[in-house]
């Protein structure tokens, strides 16, 4: 179980200068008893404010994978804390009884303060968003994380590993919390859910642009196996001044991290512009394969682009997904399992044929 420490990168890491920057956070809470997930999808665009991409916006996937979307303009709503997890964006306020920064409100404070907005930290996640069209949102739970990117109980790692602490990556990408449990309420269009260790899941990006290609796979609930956990993701991004394509994938299962990295495996991967998702990896000591389908139309999400933020990927939260890991001292089946609760996601430019690596 995680205590007081989490993965490197867990602090906001805009240096106050005008470059083009953008920061964003994804956080899924998955409620496997009514197949239902809900992803928020946090992010600020140059924060110092001065030209027409700054601002904030908080879009949410909610029940049947339905859409929300509200911006904030105003940078000095956002706030977020150096050296942990820890970021929100105010909004409309009930009353002006709050003054001073934005900042981290005791939850009932802010529920009586701010009347649109939300809040996160490592162990708390709550918000209230209302678009004009009436469709609303409102949530409140605590998370008690138990994975974030390393063996559990020791010392967590850079998802991109020690090269991540130098500007060299564009975006850069750190896992949070590959699994958690998540009790509380989430309200939905006026739909109450309760739920008590729901799995949750956390990561983030940074930089000055989404990479130009990229694919994603995530799933912690899957059938039988509550302590399963797999992100993998791959994308053609810049590195220093040129393009190269990379892919990883990283396991976590019963405390135990199994990772596969271009520093450390052979990663290969099959991915069609919509539906099929297939990656083959092997390193000196496990080999695994994962493949994810589903027959949904995507939906839509905005990410920061050079352009500003805007529609540029695709997404389903209720994808299919097979895992199958051996271990290759023995060639003995780590685990197998399945889900229909799969993140799967593919975005960027050149998605008119399958990408094959």
């Amino acid at each position: 179980m995680l205590d007081s420490w989490q993965t490197p990168h867990s602090g906001y890491h805009w240096d106050g200068s005008d470059r083009r920057f953008f920061e964003g956070w994804y956080f899924r809470l998955t409620l496997p008893d009514v197949r239902q997930t809900f992803a928020f999808m946090y992010s600020i665009d140059d924060p110092q404010g001065k030209n027409p991409l700054s601002g904030g916006v908080a879009q949410i996937l909610g029940t049947d994978e339905e859409y929300l979307c509200r911006t904030f303009p105003e940078v000095k709503g956002f706030w977020a804390e150096r050296e942990r997890l820890g970021l929100g964006h105010w909004g409309k306020k009930r009353v002006e009884g709050t003054r001073g920064r934005a900042r981290w409100l005791e939850p009932e404070v802010f529920d009586r303060v701010i009347q649109e907005g939300y809040q996160v930290t490592a162990t708390l996640h709550q918000g209230h968003l209302q678009e004009p069209s009436g469709k609303t949102a409102r949530w409140c739970y605590q998370i008690q994380p138990m994975d974030g990117w390393g063996n559990r109980g020791e010392r967590q790692r850079s998802t991109a590993g020690w090269l991540a602490s130098l500007p060299v990556f564009e975006p850069g990408w750190q896992i949070l919390m590959a699994h958690g449990l998540a009790t509380g309420w989430m309200e939905w269009n006026g739909r109450r859910y309760e739920f008590c260790d729901a799995p949750a899941y956390a990561e983030k990006n940074w930089g000055g642009a989404f990479p130009q290609k990229w694919f994603w796979i995530q799933c912690n609930s899957f059938d039988e196996e509550p302590e399963l956990a797999v992100v993998a993701g791959g994308g053609r991004r810049r590195l220093l001044t040129w393009l190269e394509s990379v892919a990883m994938v990283g396991i976590h299962y019963q405390g135990r991290f199994y990772e596969f990295a271009p520093w450390n495996s052979t990663v290969r991967w099959q991915i069609s512009p919509w539906g099929d998702w297939q990656m083959w990896a092997e390193s000196d000591l496990c080999r695994v394969e994962l493949v994810g389908k589903t027959t949904r139309s995507p939906v839509s999400v905005r990410v920061p682009t050079v352009q500003g933020f805007i529609f540029a990927c695709r997404d389903t939260t209720q994808g299919e997904l097979s895992l199958k890991l051996w271990n290759r001292a023995n060639d003995q089946q780590v685990v197998q399992a399945h889900s229909s609760l799969a993140g799967l996601e593919v975005g960027g430019a050149s998605w008119h044929e399958t990408w094959i690596n």
